[in-house]
């Protein structure tokens, strides 16, 4: 898998929010992301760089979704959104990091965190 990425909260004390998250940077990749897959891994996800908005058309699961500023502070967190959804454009916004459904559940992230990947 190219571009894998660890995501973690610096504000939670380095808490892992994705182990293995893909990069989608490219307007392909982007356009792309989790379409006709059936699903993520609980540790997994997928972070879309350059986009303020994200929809979940032809997509088979629903995901967590953390909208990150150019920094990576967490300025909106949508649990659970569904498929077949349009999500807001939230103003500030650089990056989307797409989870598995339930994540943000399972691990700290709050407006306002520090996110940082590499």
């Amino acid at each position: 898998m190219r571009g894998v990425l660890t995501v973690t909260n610096v504000t939670a004390k380095g808490a892992v929010v994705a182990k293995r998250a893909e990069h989608a940077r490219t307007f392909w990749r982007r356009l792309l992301g989790l379409m006709g897959r059936s699903g993520l891994p609980s540790d997994g996800g997928l972070l879309i760089s350059g986009d303020s908005s994200i929809h979940t058309f032809f997509m088979r699961f629903p995901i967590d979704v953390v909208y990150l500023d150019r920094e990576g502070r967490v300025l909106r967190r949508d649990p659970r959104m569904g498929p077949g959804r349009i999500g807001p454009v939230v103003r500030g916004c650089a990056h989307v990091l797409e989870l598995a459904p339930g994540r943000l559940d399972d691990v700290p992230v709050e407006v306002g965190d520090q996110l940082t990947w590499s």
